[in-house]
C-alpha cells in the first residue's frame, strides 16, 4: 500500500481549499512510501536483479499516466468523495458499485500486506516469535491509534511519513560515502554486475514477473488524486504528481541502484527489507538496528493510514446504499464508523489467520493480489477518464500506455509460480464483486 487512504473524514471537509501544490507533493511522497517499497522491492530484485530499474521507469511512467487521468477528471468535474464517483458518471451505478467494492477488497488485502511486514521486520530483532503473533499485536495497536480520534491520528501519520523519507536518504548518502571509502578504506566496496546475467538476473521473464511489485512501490498515487480537492487552486494537481512522481522515482531508483551496488544479489531475499540486508553487509550493525526500528515505524504508520481509510471508506459505500448500512453506524459522541470498522477487524483476522497457516509465502501472495486489486482500481480511472474528459489523439494515447502497462504487469504474473496463487485470489474477489454486481443491475435500472 502501502500508507493509503481513501476518503478523508468529515473533519477535513471544513479546510477544503486550504492546501498548497507543494503540501500535497509532501502528501503523496509520504503515501507512496511504503511497505511497499521498503519490503516489496525485494521481491523484485530476487526476480530481476539489477533491471530492475527498467521496471521502476516503466512503472513510474505508468503511475504518472494514471495520476495525470484522475487529477484532470477533478480538475473539470470537481466532486467530494472517492475517484468511483468518475466511475460512475461515466458508465453508471453499476461502475460506481463495483469500483468502490474492488478498491475496498485492495485496501484489505494491503491491510493484510502491511501486517505480514511489520511482522517481518519485527522478526529480526525476535526471530522465534510466530508471525501471526506479531501481527495480533500490531494490529490491535493499530485499532487502538484509530479509536483515538482522526486529529491525532493525522498528526501522527505526517510527522511517521517525514521519517520514512529521511531514513531513504540517510541511507543513500551512507551508500554514496561508503563506496569511495571515505568512511574508511576497509568497508570500501562494490557488487556491480560482471555480465549479462548479473543485470537480468531471471532474464525477460523475470523483469516480466517483477513489474507488480514494482508497480506496488507505487500504491498511493490515487490517495493523492483524492487529496486534490484540498487544493486552492485544482488546476496545481497535475503540477504536484509530476514533481511528486519525479522526486519518488529518483529516490527509488538511486536507493535501490545503491542496495544492489552495495550488496551482494544472493544475499537480498523476501525475508527482510533490502535496506537491512545492504546495512548488514557493510557491517553496520548499530545503523542495521535503527533502520528496522524505523521500518517498522513506518509500516505501523501505513497501518493505520490503511486501518483509518479503509473503515471510512465501507462507511461511505453504506451510506450510499451499496454495502449493508450495518457498516453506516456511527458512534453517538463522535459519529465515529464503529460497523465498518467491525468489518475491517474481520478483515484482519482473516489476514492473521492465513499468515498462521502460510507463513513462508503469504507476503508474497497478499502483496500480490493486494497490488493486482490497486492495478484493477487504476483501470477503472483511466476508463473513466478516457469517457469523462475530452482528450486529444495524444491524450487518448496516453491512456492506451497506461492500460498496456498496467496489463503487463497483471498478465506477468501467471508466468511465475509464485505470483500466480496472487492473481487467482484477486480474480476470486473481482467474480465474486462482479457476480453481486450482475445481480443488482435491475435495481439501479
Amino acid at each position: 500500500m502501502n500508507d493509503s487512504a481513501s476518503d478523508q473524514p468529515k473533519e477535513t471537509e471544513k479546510k477544503k481549499g486550504n492546501m498548497s501544490w507543494w503540501q500535497l507533493t509532501l502528501f503523496g511522497l509520504g503515501t507512496t512510501t511504503g511497505t511497499g517499497f521498503l519490503l516489496g522491492s525485494s521481491l523484485a530484485i530476487e526476480k530481476s536483479g539489477f533491471s530492475v530499474i527498467i521496471n521502476f521507469i516503466l512503472a513510474a511512467v505508468g503511475t504518472f499516466l494514471v495520476f495525470q487521468a484522475l487529477a484532470k477528471m477533478f480538475a473539470e468535474h470537481s466532486e467530494k468523495g472517492s475517484f468511483r464517483t468518475y466511475s460512475k458518471q461515466a458508465f453508471g451505478h453499476w461502475a460506481g458499485f463495483s469500483h468502490g467494492w474492488v478498491y475496498w477488497s485492495s485496501e484489505m488485502l494491503i491491510l493484510g500486506s502491511q501486517l505480514t511486514a511489520i511482522g517481518l521486520f519485527t522478526k529480526f530483532w525476535f526471530p522465534d516469535i510466530p508471525l501471526w503473533i506479531l501481527t495480533s499485536g500490531y494490529a490491535a495497536l493499530g485499532v487502538g491509534v484509530v479509536l483515538l480520534g482522526s486529529a491525532w491520528f493525522e498528526k501522527t501519520v505526517n510527522m511517521l511519513a517525514i521519517v520514512k523519507l529521511a531514513a531513504i536518504v540517510m541511507f543513500i548518502i551512507l551508500a554514496c560515502l561508503v563506496i569511495p571509502g571515505v568512511l574508511g578504506t576497509d568497508n570500501a566496496h562494490m557488487h556491480t554486475p560482471k555480465n549479462f546475467q548479473d543485470v537480468f538476473k531471471g532474464g525477460p521473464m523475470g523483469l516480466w514477473t517483477s513489474l507488480i511489485y514494482v508497480f506496488f512501490c507505487f500504491s498511493g498515487i490515487e490517495v493523492m488524486g483524492i487529496m486534490a480537492a484540498e487544493l486552492k487552486n485544482p488546476q496545481d494537481a497535475p503540477k504536484s504528481g509530476r514533481f511528486m512522481l519525479i522526486t519518488i522515482t529518483l529516490l527509488f531508483i538511486v536507493s535501490i541502484g545503491l542496495v544492489m551496488l552495495v550488496t551482494p544479489i544472493e544475499q537480498i531475499t523476501t525475508q527482510e527489507s533490502p535496506f537491512v540486508s545492504a546495512l548488514k553487509d557493510l557491517n553496520y550493525h548499530i545503523l542495521v538496528h535503527i533502520f528496522n526500528g524505523v521500518l517498522i515505524i513506518a509500516g505501523f504508520s501505513g497501518l493505520v493510514a490503511s486501518l483509518y481509510s479503509v473503515t471510512l471508506v465501507m462507511s461511505m459505500i453504506a451510506d450510499e446504499g451499496d454495502a449493508p448500512k450495518l457498516f453506516a453506524r456511527k458512534t453517538k459522541k463522535r459519529h465515529f464508523p464503529s460497523g465498518s470498522l467491525g468489518l475491517t477487524i474481520t478483515g484482519m483476522i482473516i489476514s492473521i489467520t492465513i499468515a498462521l497457516l502460510l507463513p513462508n509465502k503469504v507476503y508474497e501472495y497478499i502483496t500480490t493480489a493486494g497490488g493486482l486489486m490497486l492495478l484493477y482500481t487504476w483501470l477503472y480511472i483511466l476508463c473513466a477518464s478516457h469517457k469523462l474528459l475530452k482528450l486529444s489523439a495524444w491524450g487518448r494515447g496516453q491512456t492506451y500506455i497506461a492500460i498496456v502497462l498496467l496489463l503487463a504487469a497483471v498478465v506477468g504474473t501467471l508466468f511465475d509460480q509464485i505470483t500466480r496463487p496472487g492473481f487467482f485470489i484477486s480474480l476470486g474477489f473481482v467474480t465474486i464483486i462482479g457476480t453481486v454486481t450482475f445481480f443488482l443491475r435491475k435495481r439501479w435500472n
